[in-house]
């Protein structure tokens, strides 16, 4: 299975910004990571600061199914869920920190109602618990 895993804004950050909320782990060490577990998945990697970019990627149709964490694009880019609403395939969203333990704002994910499942709050293992859940 082809597995697209895709950041949204700041996550590239991953391993250095707010390490009390997101963790220490970069995301390309867990991603070393995934891919040593995975064996029989093909896990490749996006991530862009820019809606278009996510918007243009996710649009390629290279890939059997979807974890996506799109970052502050969650509370606000209906683009991005118009994207996702148009994929016709598994799409699992995730995030690192718990959103609905967060402050009010990002409580909301606009995005969530297109895709398949969310897992919020179990640290960069959503990221693995998204790919076991795929079918």
């Amino acid at each position: 299975m082809k597995v697209l895993i895709v950041n949204g804004p700041n996550l590239n950050l991953l391993g250095t910004r707010e390490p009390e909320i997101y963790g220490s782990v970069s995301m390309e060490d867990y991603l070393e990571k995934l891919k040593s577990e995975f064996t029989s998945h093909e896990l490749n990697y996006y991530q862009s600061n820019i809606e278009g970019e996510l918007i243009n990627r996710l649009q390629v149709d290279d890939f059997d199914a979807v974890v996506i964490n799109p970052g502050a694009f969650t509370h606000y880019s209906y683009a991005i869920a118009d994207c996702l609403k148009n994929i016709q395939k598994p799409k699992i969203e995730v995030h690192i920190s718990n959103i609905y333990k967060r402050e009010e704002f990002r409580q909301k994910s606009v995005t969530a109602a297109n895709t398949d499942a969310v897992l919020s709050g179990f640290g960069m293992e959503g990221y693995r618990l998204a790919i076991l859940s795929l079918k």
